[in-house]
Parts: C-alpha cells; structure tokens; sequence
C-alpha cells in the first residue's frame, strides 16, 4: 500500500454538511475513507468509459413477467451467443408472476454491455439493471 497523504480541501458550508450526513447514513467512519472511496469509484468509471476492451466484472439484474412469451428462450438464446461472459445466473421466483435474474458476467466492457443490452430491450422484461467494476487487481487501492 502507498503512503499517507494528507491536504487540504476548500468547500462550502452547505455542501460539507450535506457531505457529512451522507456519509453517516452510508457508516463511513471518517471523511477520508469516504472520499477514497468516491475517488475509487471515479477512477474505475473513467477506466470503464475511456476503453472498451478494458476487462470487466459485471452483474446484471434483470426483473420480468415470466408469463411473456419466448422471453426465457430469448433470454437463453442470447446467453448462449455470449456464453463465454456468463459466469453464473441465479434465477429467483419472487411472486406469481415476476422472476428475477441475477447474472455474473466478465469480459470486455464492450462485450458485456452488448449482451446486457441485448437482455435488457427484450420485450417482457420489466427493469434490467447492469453494474460493472474492474477485477481488484485493476483497481488502485
């Protein structure tokens, strides 16, 4: 790990205080670690959207009707097409009609956005949500 550094911010009243409940309702112990992890996350995303074969690790979520016709053969159709990025699906019966998704994905970012967006635009599919971050080895700690 790098040394400690310590400096000096400027910032407004208003902005510090409304910074300062926030990382209290998060349970941030301190300010610094707070804003190392908004650091992080800065750097990660501009890692993400500046290249798009950096690799990544992703997760998708995906809620949808699971009386919509085809939609699971669709949904298991365009998985297999990208079966090299699936790392692990979970599949949850949350009511009578819902069902909801969780997939485990890695591969370049390019890659893992086409096939989210592929599940995400099918008809059927209520709400689809991707997140992606970098393996711990590309991300600056």
């Amino acid at each position: 790990m790098s040394e400690i550094v310590r400096f000096g911010v400027s910032i407004e009243q208003d902005l510090l205080e409304n910074y300062d409940r926030l990382i209290a309702e998060c349970g941030y112990a301190t300010r610094s670690e707070a804003l190392r992890d908004l650091i992080r996350e800065a750097l990660i995303q501009r890692k993400i959207e500046s290249n798009s074969d950096t690799q990544v690790l992703g997760s998708l979520t995906l809620v949808y009707d699971h009386h919509a016709s085809n939609l699971s053969q669709e949904m298991a159709e365009i998985q297999h097409n990208f079966h090299d990025l699936v790392l692990s699906v979970m599949h949850l019966h949350v009511s009578h009609d819902d069902c909801m998704e969780v997939i485990a994905l890695r591969g370049v970012v390019a890659d893992v956005v086409e096939l989210a967006n592929g599940l995400v635009s099918l008809k059927g599919i209520k709400h689809g949500k991707l997140f992606i971050t970098l393996p711990s080895s590309g991300i600056v700690s």
